[in-house]
């Protein structure tokens, strides 16, 4: 019951802090006329501008609709591929000390380049289609998913792995059955956070070099003197940050509470 409580007033707290921020925008725009709409438009014509612009492909030649599927579209398929690569390469670093010692130096080298500052050379790799933006929301989610996937499993108990000696577990089976099962939480969390940096090195290469998706909306709006469409292009954004960021938290509760784990 208590718990109940404490999400409905965190819901509470969450809707009337987002009341007060649109009171504000709209009593420094409409209200007391203090900004120009050219510089700052206000809540309602943005809303109006986001509505409009889910089927009218002007001023940048797509819908809102078209550019959210091409920023989800890439935005997934780097973050998928880090998924992939840098949760088990986290672990067997963490497991095998020979493949850390290989590994590590060139993550050490890596590990503190920005992901924006892959965006010249995957340009030059790849031009600028969806191949490039990719490969830079790869490169960016890939440091957040080893360095969780790699603290989750070295923070396993040492206590858990003499148990497991001690029943004759193999080092296959502490690895799988002992150390992956321990380091979820972590890993979950390295998802969460690869998502977010994957969601912003995506607009950064998208106002750089792209055709298409929320990124070039907004570069483009920009040079046509549109603030409402940028705006409304930063809401779209996120918005459907939050979302997956919710999703993961579903993932999260169905794994560490209502799994096998």
């Amino acid at each position: 019951m208590d718990k109940k409580k404490n999400d409905k007033k965190y819901a509470l707290i969450s809707a009337l802090s987002i009341f007060v921020f649109l009171g504000i925008w709209w009593l420094l725009t409409d209200g007391l006329k203090l900004t120009h709409p050219s510089t700052l438009p206000s809540p309602i014509e943005v809303a109006e501008t986001f509505i409009v612009k889910l089927y009218d492909p002007a001023p940048d030649g797509a819908t809102m609709i078209q550019h959210m599927a091409s920023s989800l579209q890439i935005a997934l398929t780097g973050y998928v591929m880090a998924l992939i690569v840098g949760i088990p390469l986290g672990i067997l670093m963490a497991w095998y000390k020979t493949l850390d010692m290989f590994v590590r130096p060139l993550f050490d080298l890596l590990r503190p380049i920005p992901g924006i500052a892959w965006i010249p050379i995957m340009i030059m790799l790849f031009g600028i289609g969806i191949m490039s933006k990719a490969m830079v929301i790869f490169m960016t989610a890939l440091i957040a998913c080893i360095v969780n996937s790699y603290s989750g499993v070295r923070q396993t108990k040492q206590v858990h792995l003499w148990v497991g000696q001690t029943f004759g577990a193999s080092n296959s089976q502490m690895l799988l059955r002992v150390a992956i099962p321990t380091s979820l939480p972590m890993v979950l969390t390295g998802m969460r956070v690869a998502l977010g940096a994957s969601w912003t090195a995506l607009v950064a290469a998208e106002l750089l070099a792209s055709t298409r998706g929320l990124g070039f909306m907004i570069q483009q709006s920009r040079g046509l003197f549109r603030p409402d469409v940028i705006i409304a292009g930063m809401i779209a954004i996120g918005t459907i940050g939050a979302f997956l960021t919710w999703l993961l938290g579903l993932l999260e509760k169905t794994v560490l509470k209502g799994g096998r784990w």
